[in-house]
């Protein structure tokens, strides 16, 4: 689902709630049909580089590779980085195209992630409810005393996209400040400082719209309550588990090398973007980088529930969003998007057919990590622009052909 797209020279991000959705699938799942390369074994997650798959390519790795090249060409895209598993097996890994002028594209650099730690905090807030730590239920007023209505808002309402809040990323006044000034260091109170200057869309936990404060709140209540650090804390129940060695947070612009580095024309200009500022884009120690292994990894983990239980992976796929999303007086339909059974927002993800998915998109950068459960299918992909990308989420459009080609019974729908 998308949130309304400000002006030309206004912020543009694409970490977006797109639409989703789908029947919650079961926990036992039918073996996978897509070859995996049969001669490379089973990665030990984070603990080896992310390298290109072997020469020569054949099967579906050399179909995945031809389709990422063409895409590449058809969507004037300066460089692709993808890897496809099964059951985490690598079915190939690559990478197209220029980081910079003069220097290749190469799978193991570093991008930004954005939205894929709303799926890594959603699934650290599931784990705490197992652990009888909080409840999702909980009102937030004892921790988040300074947010209007906390003793009508919850933790699930955070997390699942309900709580009424506007979206400062689609503020005039937020874009007017943040586009001239793409360096500026935003501190979580000076973004809150925009939705909580309008009044609710409506009623918490009464209908969905996207709202990056959700997020930013959902962290700062998470470490008021466990006393941690959200990126500590991220890091100790799922990305650690995980084995997500390549995926961190930074309080600054700084990118680990090696590094993708972005370009936009976002501001009329097609200019580097790369150390653009992130800060507005969630909450301090959920500012994350990544790589297209680690985000594969990442898909793999969270859409299968790997961490959590039968009971938490149901409120992973449906929070209580299918049924939301209806324009009211007070919500136009642009904001109050439809949540149905095939396409919503899960507990952090989004469900879209068969697929649980994050698409990130911001500042020149555009990434979709996504996962089919029915097949244990796994793409990454990261895409940067040129001066003639057209406008969205190009590695949304990468990843979708390479799924109609790999489980064409299961469209990958932006």
């Amino acid at each position: 689902m998308t949130p309304p797209t400000p002006p030309r020279r206004r912020a543009r991000v694409r970490a977006r709630a797109v639409a989703l959705g789908a029947a919650l699938v079961a926990l036992a799942l039918p073996a996978a049909s897509v070859a995996a390369a049969p001669a490379a074994p089973a990665p030990r997650h984070g603990s080896e580089s992310c390298a290109r798959t072997p020469e020569p390519l054949s099967g579906d790795a050399r179909r995945v590779l031809d389709i990422a090249r063409k895409a590449r060409e058809d969507l004037a895209l300066n460089a692709v980085l993808l890897r496809v598993t099964v059951d985490g097996r690598d079915v190939v890994t690559g990478a197209l195209g220029e980081s910079m002028t003069g220097v290749p594209a190469e799978p193991d650099m570093h991008f930004r992630a954005g939205s894929v730690a709303f799926a890594h905090i959603g699934t650290a807030l599931l784990r705490l409810a197992e652990q009888r730590r909080v409840r999702l239920d909980d009102t937030v007023e004892r921790w988040l005393p300074e947010v209007p209505r906390a003793r009508e808002i919850t933790l699930r309402m955070l997390a699942n996209n309900t709580s009424g809040l506007h979206d400062y990323v689609t503020d005039p006044a937020f874009g007017a400040e943040l586009t001239p000034h793409p360096f500026r260091q935003w501190t979580p109170d000076e973004l809150l400082a925009f939705p909580f200057g309008h009044d609710f869309w409506y009623d918490p936990g009464t209908n969905w719209s996207y709202s990056h404060a959700n997020y930013l709140l959902l962290s700062r209540a998470l470490e008021r309550i466990t006393g941690t650090r959200i990126d500590r804390l991220v890091r100790e129940l799922v990305t650690g588990p995980l084995g997500l060695r390549e995926t961190r947070n930074s309080f600054t612009p700084e990118i680990p090398e090696p590094v993708l580095h972005a370009f936009t024309s976002d501001r009329g200009l097609y200019e580097e973007s790369t150390f653009w500022n992130p800060s507005w884009t969630t909450g301090p120690g959920a500012v994350i980088t990544s790589t297209v292994c680690d985000m594969a990894r990442s898909a793999e983990g969270i859409g299968s529930g790997e961490l959590i239980g039968p009971r938490s992976y149901r409120i992973l796929l449906d929070p209580g969003t299918v049924g939301l999303g209806t324009p009211t007086k007070t919500c136009p339909a642009s904001i109050c998007l439809k949540q149905t059974e095939e396409r919503h927002f899960g507990l952090g993800v989004i469900v879209s057919g068969g697929w649980l998915l994050q698409n990130p998109s911001f500042s020149g950068y555009a990434a979709l990590q996504a996962y089919l459960p029915s097949k244990r299918l796994s793409i990454a992909v990261s895409a940067t622009k040129t001066a003639t990308t057209a406008e969205g989420n190009m590695a949304q459009v990468v990843a979708g052909r390479i799924a109609a080609a790999l489980a064409p019974e299961d469209p990958l729908v932006p």
